[in-house]
Formats: structure tokens, C-alpha cells, sequence
């Protein structure tokens, strides 16, 4: 190093007559110095420098008013703002610096460390070790910016310690001697800490803990302990201390595989023993839950996957506040995709978390396979389509049901030269069935055996839409008209119904050839389905769009139940209207109106209004009470739930949600939250009153607060 510094002395000693300023490079130490004057005493070997000068070496940059080099000593000297920038990006600084020649080592006083943006340490005194060690004494850290109009000036939080030790190597922060203040004010003391420094993006160790307490559980904490196991794993152990349940240990494992990823959760306690209705039955037992989910790719076409979730009983998800749903489901699968081509296969299981369900009449789907293939369109526009699907379906208890569906169609779009378009479908589909134990209705006893169907369909489809321009809108009205005919009679009565069940007439499923979800249910005869949509568009994006139609069909089908709004000879009335004229509204209306008193039986609305600062979210549902039939709804509904938000300030943000029951339940739930933030520190307190109740849950009230200290751990 001398030798180096020696021959930059030289060749600069021969410039400095001739330049105010000088700038020179050592090629063989990459090193650099620039400075508006400089001075070189040949007697003692000493080179000083001053005026923004500037030295750099091996990624070190070191600026200051003066610097001097002591040769003979290999000794940096630095005065008057002093910044010493590392190859890492922290930042020092101080006004006075005595460094080794490659600024590895040396002793700095009155020293600020900016560790990134926000994060600083601040200390009377320090020294370097070895370039990648920095001892500081009496020393603060704080990520937090200095509160200007507090009487001392102090920070929110701040971390005080006699030494502090900052490992660059191991982006460690190690403290001796340490107390935690908030404003100023000390609240907490440890002889040791260490936590990583800023620039850490994971490492093992504890997370925010959170603080709880429910009318169930009693107080709770979680401490959550996160290990980083490689760059593609990492895992999350956070148990859950309760004061009436004791122990609840829950975990997560993420992993990233070459071709995919997955991830598993779960958790487990040994706790009171409980019946079915959530009393104790004396003793204890084990709960728990797991869930799990992945996906792979095998090669471009092919990617499989899972998806699990089961737990030991009915109540355990909602006891602890884990999940409220009422159906968990497992699957397994294989998916392809090429070109115009889908393949799948699904395997799934079922667990019913409702006080009425039977395990042994839940059913097992295995397999599910499906096969999809649309052709390329000829000159004309036209092509065909194949779908196949198989399906096993068995219950321990009650109906079996295997299907084959084979469906081959052709469809042919036109296009007039005034924008009229039409479009013709044909189809013929063949359905085989084995099954076992099918309840045929009106006291007949259960049939087994072998029915089968054959179904063909027709339909054209005819749309014009209209556009004109008007100022900085267009405007747009639809005609729409679609003739469908399919012979009557497709659903025999030993077909059982088991993808067909959850159905809604609405606007989504107006125009199309059959309004079922699923192959179990057909609908037949000759219908023709009549609607009109009308939008305006704004240049800007805005919109607003309202959609109504209806179905009329030639005669009379039991396979929609009474109420459900299809089954007379013309349906009730289903539209939607949707009005986005800017970021700061949007609202979407679906209806369905009888056709005989105009009177409502369907209702959802949701509605959005201001912008994100200022939000509030409206959801409302009305269904109306309805015959027990298996595609209708059963009992009226009409629920409405609420949720804003509202950032006060800057680092202040409320949030509050309430759902209520309007056709007699009462209120279900309401909560809120509060949150406080700013750049070093994060503070959320949370409440919410449920009036649900299920077997072993009662109304309860939860209340949670976190508080993170923001680089701290």
C-alpha cells in the first residue's frame, strides 16, 4: 500500500506546480484522489489536501475540507465534514477521522452511521476493526426522524446502549447495556441485544408478537419465531398462549421448488375434551387443523397440484378464530394446456363442518377427468368443439353415481355489412350412467342400474349493436335475441342431481343454452331468451351500462322449482346495472323482478365510494323466500354489510365493518381498527363483536393489538 500511495505522491508532487486542482489514478490499487489544493512535504513524507477533497479506494469513498497522509505511518487523517461512504452503501459521518491508508481500520469521533435511508446510529465515539467491524460508544439507534415540536427533541423510539458493535459482515447490530425509549423516556432495559441491521430482508428470529383477548379464549398472545432455513425455504412457528384453552401451537413451511412452489400451515393443541354440541365431556383431547397448497409445472403443457384442508372436528376453525367456513376441501390434480386444448384430472374429498352433515353421506370424487378441444376457425369463422367428462362419485352411505358425458358441437358466427351478427350452435351430447341407490321421489324405493340420454340442441343468436358518438362519449344500445331448442323430457328421474344443485337465474346465465353449472340437470324444450343492453363510455374510461331481459318458454318445466323464476311460461325479469364514472364511485346492481307482480326476489348491490383515503364499501343481498326445491334457495335473506376507511393525517388510519341481518337476525358482526404508522414504527389495535352462534360458539368479542418497532428484529 505505501508503495502504491508513494509513487500517486510523486506524480502528483510533479503536477501540483502546474494545477490548482489535480485528480490522479493509480491503475494498479484503483485508487483516486481529487482536491482543489495540495501540498506534499518531501522531508517527513506527508501529503495534504484540502478543499472538497476526495479519496477512493476499493470501493471506499472518503470525503472531507482536509485530508493529510502520513506515509511513513500509513495514517489517513480527516477534518471537517467528514463522509466515509462504504462499498455497501452505509454512509458515515463525523468531524474528525484517523483511518489506516485503506481505510480499513481507525478511530473516529463524534460519528452519525446512516445504515439506509431512514436508520441512523449515532454515537460520542468509534473505531473501525478490520473494515468490516464498527465499535461505538454511548451510541443511539433509531430509524425514526427526530420529532421537532417535542420539548426534548427526541425521537418516538430510540435505542440507547454504553457499545454498540455493527458486524458489516454478518449485518448483525449487537448491543451492550441497552434500554428502549419512547419520546425520550426510557421504558425497558436488556444487558444484550443483537437483531440484523436494515439491510436484511429475512433471518431467523421473532416476529411482532400479538396480543390478544376474546370472550372465548380469555387473554392471548402469539409470538411468532421465523426461521430461514435457505434461499427457497423458510418456516414460521407461532404458538398462541391462551388463558382458558392453554397452549395452541401453529406453524407454516414455504418452500420454492425448481418448477413450482407449496406451502403448509397448520396447527394443534391438547385441550379440553368436547362434545358435539361444544361442552366438555371430561378429559382432554387433541384439535388441530392443516391446510396446505401447491402447484408444479412438468413441462410447458403439464403442471400438477394439490390443494388440503381438513381439521379434527366440527368446531375447532371457528373456536380459535382460524376460519369460519363451513365445507373444507381436499384435492389433488393434473392440468393441461395446448393450444385449443384443456385435459384435467381432479380427485377430491369433502369435510362438512355443519352440525347437520353426515360424514358417511359426504361424498369422495375420484376421478374427475375432463377433456376440452376447440378447432382452429376455418375461412368462414366457424369450428367445433369436443367436451368429455368422467366422473366417479360414491358415499359410504346413500347414492353412487358414475357418468360419462361426451358433447360435439359446431358453431358458425356471421357478420352483416350494417353490424348485425348472428351466430348458430349445434349440438348433440350422450350421457351414460351407472348408478346406485338413486331416491326417485313420490315413495318409491331407491333404483339402481344403468340410464342414459341422448340430447340434441340447436340455437341461433342474434346481436346489433348500435354505437354513436357524442362528444367525448359513445353510446350504445344492444338488441339481444336467442332461440334455443332441446326436446323436453332430458332428466329422468334416477339420474341423480350432484353438480347442479347451487342455482341462481340472474344476468350472467340469461343467454345461454343451458343455465344449469353442471351435466346432471338439462334444460329442455324451445325457449327464446330477449334482453337489451345500453352502455355510455367515456373516453377516460368512465362507464355506465344497464342490462335487462327476460325468457319465454313454449311450455311449462318441473325441473325448475316453483319461485325459482323460470318455471312458467315467461321467467321473471333479470338486468344489471353498473355506473363507473370515475376512480371514486362504483357501483354494481343485479336484480331479478317477477314477471306477474314486478315485486323484487332478487337483490345484490355493491357500492364503492370515494377515493382510497376515504372509502366506504356497501354489499347488500335480498333473496326472496322461496319453496323447498333443490335449485332454489330456501327462506328469505337480506343481509347488508358495511366497511370504511378513512386515513386521518397522514399516519393515522380508522377502519370499521358491520354486517346485519335485515329479515330478523339482528346484527352479526361489527368491528373496527385503528392504525398508526410512520416511517419507524407500526401500531394496530383491532375489536370486533360477533352475535353468531354454532355449536359450541357463542357470541363473543375479540380485541388484538400489535405494536412493531420497524428494523428492530
Amino acid at each position: 500500500m505505501k508503495r502504491h500511495l508513494s509513487v500517486l505522491i510523486l506524480i502528483t508532487g510533479l503536477m501540483f506546480a502546474a494545477l490548482p486542482a489535480f485528480a490522479q489514478v493509480n491503475p494498479d490499487d484503483g485508487i483516486v484522489m481529487q482536491a482543489d489544493t495540495l501540498r506534499y512535504d518531501d522531508v517527513n513524507g506527508i501529503i495534504t489536501a484540502s478543499g472538497d477533497v476526495e479519496f477512493a479506494h476499493q470501493g471506499r469513498i472518503l470525503q472531507a475540507d482536509t485530508v493529510t497522509y502520513n506515509e511513513p505511518a500509513d495514517l489517513i487523517t480527516a477534518t471537517g465534514n467528514v463522509v466515509l461512504v462504504e462499498a455497501t452503501g452505509e454512509v458515515m459521518f463525523s468531524e474528525y477521522a484517523e483511518l489506516t491508508g485503506d481505510m480499513r481500520e481507525g478511530a473516529i469521533r463524534g460519528i452519525l452511521i446512516m445504515l439506509d435511508e431512514n436508520t441512523q446510529l449515532a454515537a460520542n465515539g468509534g473505531r473501525r476493526v478490520d473494515g468490516r467491524v464498527t465499535e461505538l460508544s454511548r451510541a443511539i439507534y433509531t430509524p425514526c426522524e427526530v420529532c421537532e415540536d417535542s420539548t426534548n427533541h427526541s425521537p418516538f423510539w430510540q435505542v440507547k446502549a454504553r457499545r454498540v458493535v455493527h458486524d458489516q459482515l454478518l449485518r448483525d447490530l449487537i448491543y451492550y447495556d441497552a434500554s428502549l425509549e419512547v419520546f425520550g423516556v426510557p421504558i425497558a432495559y436488556t444487558p444484550y441485544l443483537r437483531h440484523p441491521d436494515p439491510t436484511v430482508e429475512r433471518r431467523t428470529g421473532f416476529l411482532t408478537p400479538v396480543y390478544g383477548s376474546s370472550s372465548t379464549l380469555g387473554y392471548n398472545v402469539q409470538v411468532p419465531y421465523y426461521f430461514d432455513l435457505a434461499p427457497n425455504r423458510d418456516a414460521t412457528f407461532a404458538p398462541i398462549i391462551t388463558e382458558e384453552e392453554g397452549v395452541v401451537l401453529v406453524g407454516e413451511y414455504r418452500e420454492v421448488t425448481e418448477t413450482g412452489d407449496y406451502i403448509l400451515d397448520g396447527s394443534i393443541t391438547y385441550t379440553d375434551a368436547r362434545n358435539n354440541d361444544g361442552t366438555k365431556k371430561g378429559g382432554e383431547e387433541e384439535r388441530w387443523y392443516i391446510k396446505g397448497e401447491g402447484l408444479w409445472e412438468y413441462d410447458p403443457t403439464w403442471q400438477y397440484g394439490f390443494d388440503l384442508y381438513r381439521a379434527s372436528d366440527d368446531t375447532y376453525l371457528s373456536r380459535y378464530s382460524f376460519d369460519e367456513a363451513d365445507t373444507l376441501t381436499s384435492d389433488v390434480y393434473v392440468e393441461g394446456f395446448n393450444d385449443r386444448t384443456y385435459a384435467s384430472a381432479f380427485a377430491y374429498t369433502f369435510q362438512g363442518l355443519r352440525q347437520s352433515d353426515d360424514p358417511s353421506e359426504i361424498p369422495v370424487v375420484a376421478p374427475l377427468l375432463n377433456h376440452n378441444l376447440v378447432t382452429d376457425p376455418d375461412e368462414d369463422g366457424a369450428f367445433f368443439t369436443l367436451d368429455t367428462n368422467v366422473l366417479a362419485l360414491t358415499r359410504s352411505e346413500g347414492t353412487d353415481s358414475h357418468r360419462l358425458s361426451v358433447k360435439g358441437a359446431w358453431e358458425r358466427p356471421h357478420l352483416t355489412g350494417n353490424g348485425q351478427i348472428f351466430t348458430f350452435r349445434a349440438s348433440l351430447r350422450g350421457d351414460a350412467y351407472e348408478v346406485n341407490e338413486v331416491n326417485v321421489g313420490n315413495g318409491q324405493p331407491t333404483e339402481s342400474g344403468f340410464v342414459g340420454r341422448v340430447i340434441p340442441l340447436t340455437s341461433l343468436e342474434w346481436r346489433w349493436p348500435l354505437v354513436r358518438q357524442s362528444g367525448n362519449t359513445q353510446q350504445l344500445i344492444e338488441p339481444i335475441i336467442m332461440t334455443v331448442w332441446s326436446p323436453n323430457g332430458q332428466n329422468p328421474a334416477r339420474i341423480p342431481n350432484e353438480d347442479s344443485e347451487e342455482f341462481a337465474f340472474d344476468d350472467i346465465n340469461l343467454f345461454t343454452e343451458n343455465r344449469f353449472p353442471g351435466l346432471d340437470r338439462v334444460e329442455g324444450g324451445l325457449r327464446i331468451n330477449y334482453g337489451v343492453r345500453m352502455g355510455v363510455y367515456g373516453l377516460g374510461g368512465g362507464r355506465s351500462e344497464f342490462m335487462i331481459g327476460q325468457s319465454w318458454r313454449e311450455r311449462d318445466d318441473d325441473t325448475f322449482g316453483p319461485q325459482s323464476g323460470l318455471d312458467g311460461h315467461f321467467s321473471d325479469y333479470v338486468g344489471r346495472i353498473l355506473i363507473n364514472p370515475g376512480e371514486y364511485v362504483d357501483l354494481l346492481y343485479r336484480f331479478q323482478l317477477s314477471d306477474e307482480n314486478f315485486t323484487f326476489q332478487r337483490q345484490e348491490l355493491g357500492l364503492g365510494v370515494g377515493p382510497d383515503w376515504a372509502r366506504l364499501n356497501l354489499t347488500y343481498i335480498q333473496l326472496k323466500d322461496v319453496a323447498n326445491n333443490v335449485v332454489d334457495t330456501n327462506g328469505e335473506r337480506q343481509q347488508i354489510t358495511t366497511a370504511a376507511t378513512l386515513e386521518v393525517l397522514d399516519e393515522w388510519t380508522l377502519q370499521g365493518d358491520w354486517r346485519q341481518d335485515l329479515s330478523g337476525g339482528g346484527t352479526i358482526s361489527y368491528g373496527a381498527s385503528l392504525v398508526y404508522e410512520n416511517e419507524c414504527i407500526a401500531i394496530t389495535g383491532s375489536g370486533e363483536r360477533r352475535f353468531t352462534e354454532d355449536i359450541g360458539i357463542s357470541p363473543e368479542t375479540i380485541f388484538f393489538v400489535t405494536v412493531q418497532l420497524k428494523t428492530l428484529g
